[in-house]
């Protein structure tokens, strides 16, 4: 009776502890299951994240603000080599341009507004409409535009250029040299500063060029070193149709002094007075 006593015992803590692993094991598989489904969630939700801040980062580049950066001396003193800036989407209304990877195609603008004389803007090269160009709007539908000895002449009247000096200027490829310095002030009183190297250059004498409806002349600040719709081989004139936006203000610039890889030499590169510099 003793005996058969004690085997029911062991039978039953022998039960008792299979029904506890097994328990247990089902306890553990569920709180594996949980932490499976929590870690799939959080990367959902990174996804989600990710996704949401792409389509709000395009959303503000295609409407609203683009960033650039200017490879080139064509608009000295206005811009620099080095700068980078923000240009509005909106000004000028939406073309196709505006789409980031042209992937709409459509003629003609939405929302449609003409850039005044004077604006700094980026347009899509006319010849070449896969690469952006920044100039200044100097001519607009129905102008007659030439330069005559350096001085720009709109409808047969000179734009009034004083003589500020003599100013030491870097170019895009780090060579240094003398050029005159002025300042233009155009019909509308729009002023701005421009640079020139004489008034005997390659495009310091043109022809009369009549800007088309629905087109606008474009010359950089740096007039002895820029190609713009004064070459009409390689621009000539801008459709509005390949107008961007309107460059608005610097964000930042660097002289290019600062190896990338000795962040020690980056304060030191960085031109701290053009950050947000409006550009005029």
């Amino acid at each position: 009776m003793a005996k058969d006593k004690q085997d029911k015992l062991k039978k039953y803590a022998w039960y008792s502890k299979v029904y506890k692993d097994e328990e247990y094991e089902e306890e553990q598989r569920l709180k594996a299951e949980a932490r499976k489904v929590e870690k799939e969630d959080s990367m959902w939700e990174l996804i989600k994240t990710a996704i949401l801040a792409v389509c709000l980062a395009l959303v503000i580049r295609t409407f609203a603000f683009e960033p650039f950066n200017i490879p080139s001396g064509s608009m000295i003193p206005t811009l620099l080599v080095g700068d980078y800036l923000f240009v509005s989407k909106y000004s000028y209304g939406y073309s196709r341009y505006a789409f980031p990877f042209d992937l709409v195609q459509f003629e003609g603008r939405m929302f449609p507004s003409e850039p005044e004389r004077g604006d700094v803007a980026v347009f899509r090269q006319p010849k070449r409409p896969s690469i952006d160009y920044i100039k200044r709007i100097v001519g607009l539908p129905g102008d007659r535009i030439q330069v005559k000895e350096g001085i720009l002449y709109i409808n047969s009247t000179p734009v009034i250029r004083d003589r500020i000096g003599i100013s030491q200027v870097e170019d895009s490829f780090g060579r240094l040299g003398n050029f005159n310095y002025y300042k233009e002030i155009l019909p509308n009183g729009k002023e701005h500063n421009i640079i020139e190297r004489s008034d005997e250059e390659r495009h310091d004498n043109t022809p009369v060029f009549v800007v088309p409806e629905g087109h606008f002349f474009a010359m950089g600040d740096n007039r002895d070193n820029s190609q713009d719709s004064r070459v009409m081989r390689e621009v000539g004139f801008v459709p509005m149709q390949n107008l961007v936006g309107k460059a608005q203000f610097i964000f930042f610039s660097t002289d290019g002094s600062g190896d990338i890889t000795k962040f020690w030499q980056w304060p030191e590169a960085i031109r701290w007075e053009r950050i947000f510099q409006s550009i005029d």
